[in-house]
């Protein structure tokens, strides 16, 4: 399936990329090409074959989220700059 200019400048257009006259023409072949493998893609028989999320057989390495109790306040607040009303104390991060 052979793109034209017009259409690869349509995407371009789109795709807010500004291309020169080379670079579509350019785009346009190699977008061409592209779908030329997807049609190939296409004419492959995959009755048989179950669908996929991964190629690989992936399992989490992650931990199981358990709750736990929290440290004390007190020791979590030793080491804070500064503090008020058993809270961390931060200058202002949003400015006016």
């Amino acid at each position: 399936m052979a793109l034209s200019r017009e259409e690869v400048q349509h995407m371009a257009r789109l795709c807010r990329l500004s291309l020169s006259e080379e670079e579509l023409d350019a785009m346009a072949e190699q977008l061409s090409q592209i779908l030329e493998q997807f049609k190939t893609l296409q004419s492959l028989d995959t009755e048989q074959v179950p669908p996929t999320s991964h190629v690989a057989d992936l399992r989490s390495v992650l931990r199981q989220d358990a709750a736990s109790p929290s440290l004390p306040v007190e020791d979590v607040l030793i080491h804070a700059p500064l503090q008020h009303a058993d809270q961390f104390r931060v200058g202002l991060v949003i400015e006016e």
